[in-house]
């Protein structure tokens, strides 16, 4: 009886995380596709559109670990219901949208639901699973978040073109209530491993503080503004690492990252990947149809290739991380996303969509192989009690890496093309661009497969 209920509870949960790790990156990337619908409904320029996708980030970053210590001494079932409820009314508020400003503060909301969700649904399957199997079920659910992304702009668009940018916030509530009513009512118990601990309010602001600053700091690179927020938000990480290892129970525990070798390496090279990953589709989005020539649609579909293979493969990366050392998997599969990268910094008006493609379906099997087994070292190399914060840190990494990502992109193309419209006559200097930030990110996997490399043992000889 007892098994049987254990198995329940595994499949409840990881039920869960797959449909809230499918719901938030598809919200991220259907809406990026509605953008410029919006922005004529709402007459809303394009600095404002912007902030439309890039408050959701911010909010979601700066809230994902204060939220991890909150579910650690809370429950983190409970606040995975109320981000859950929160994910979702926040949708609902966004669809009835009557003005850009009011979506944004919407989105705000909708982005700290989204922070609750990843921080407790991640360390709810890490709590069930028992680590022989804990691998398994995180390339599970990392899989469902490619899968989210890769559907997003397909289906974005169907809903746009066919209904209205109103129904893309419409989408989530059926599956929102759903997820709130299994967990309910199919997940059983809770977890509280740091019952009783206080909450700190100061390190929390100024975790908050310093992670805003950093983030807006790199969507403002090369500008001097964008250089000066990011020495202040290092500034103020300065204070709140020292502030943390003075206070007697604190948001974040320092010593994760200064004695925890496993943790803060595997924290490190994820920062790393994301750094070196997120702008690819970016850089062949614009490359395949300004370059090559190629319309919207089919250059979507191309670029379909990558998250299809870093879907189907996650499960089996898991699940290897689960039998060997989670180093040796991920740091394969960090030595492979630095090849494909490489040969993407040799692309030009001759490469053939064919060689993209492979590139491609390259890149994300070494994708795969990296994450799946990089979330296992992360969740496997700290105490239950620990399991919200590891889960925050995890995914504020990601969103970190994508925005530095991002800055890495911007400040190539602003200091190689300048801020005008790509035309045929910086097409040269395009290309140019798109080939050192391909061997830029190339160089950040390769530090990062010495990171990964270093980080230690996680499995017991």
């Amino acid at each position: 009886m007892a098994e049987s209920q254990a198995r329940a509870e595994k499949k409840a949960a990881l039920t869960i995380a797959v449909l809230s790790s499918f719901l938030t990156p598809f919200m991220i990337s259907s809406v990026n596709v509605a953008l410029p619908a919006i922005g004529e409904a709402l007459g809303a320029d394009a600095v404002m559109l912007s902030w439309v996708a890039t408050s959701y980030l911010l909010a979601a970053a700066a809230a994902l670990v204060p939220l991890g210590k909150i579910s650690d001494i809370h429950g983190r079932k409970k606040i995975f219901i109320l981000g859950i409820g929160l994910f979702t009314g926040a949708a609902l508020l966004s669809a009835g949208a009557g003005s850009v400003w009011s979506l944004i503060v919407y989105r705000v909301f909708q982005g700290v639901g989204s922070a609750m969700i990843f921080a407790t649904s991640i360390a709810i399957v890490t709590s069930v699973f028992a680590p022989r199997e804990r691998g398994w079920a995180l390339g599970i659910t990392v899989t469902a978040v490619y899968t989210g992304l890769s559907c997003g702009p397909l289906f974005g668009g169907i809903l746009t073109d066919w209904l209205s940018w109103r129904s893309l916030f419409l989408f989530p509530l059926p599956l929102g209530v759903g997820v709130i009513l299994l967990a309910v009512f199919r997940l059983h118990g809770e977890w509280t491993d740091a019952a009783g601990e206080r909450f700190d309010w100061i390190g929390a602001a100024v975790y908050v503080v310093s992670v805003l600053m950093l983030l807006l700091g790199a969507s403002r690179l090369p500008d001097a503004a964008g250089f000066g927020l990011m020495g202040g938000g290092a500034a103020a990480i300065a204070g709140f690492v020292l502030w943390e290892s003075r206070v007697r129970q604190p948001v974040f525990e320092v010593h994760l990252f200064s004695g925890n070798r496993v943790f803060a390496f595997s924290s490190l090279a994820a920062l790393l990947h994301y750094s070196a990953t997120f702008a690819v589709t970016f850089l062949l989005s614009l490359y395949l149809q300004y370059i090559l020539g190629i319309e919207a649609k089919i250059a979507g579909v191309i670029l379909v290739a990558q998250p299809v293979m870093m879907a189907l493969f996650s499960p089996l990366a898991g699940r290897l991380s689960d039998r060997f050392e989670p180093r040796i998997i991920a740091s394969i599969g960090m030595a492979m996303t630095a090849v494909g990268l490489l040969l993407l910094a040799g692309i030009g008006k001759e490469t053939s969509t064919g060689f993209v493609v492979a590139v491609l379906l390259f890149h994300g099997i070494g994708f795969a192989f990296f994450s799946s087994p990089n979330m296992n070292a992360i969740m496997g190399s700290v105490e239950k009690r620990y399991y919200g914060i590891a889960s925050g840190v995890v995914g504020t990494m990601r969103l970190l890496g994508q925005t530095f990502s991002m800055g890495i992109a911007t400040m190539i193309f602003s200091l190689l093309i300048g801020r005008v419209q790509i035309t045929p006559a910086v097409h040269a200097e395009f290309v140019d661009s798109v080939n050192i930030a391909f061997l830029v990110f190339a160089l950040l996997c390769v530090a990062g497969i010495f990171l990964s490399l270093a980080r230690g043992r996680l499995h017991p000889n």
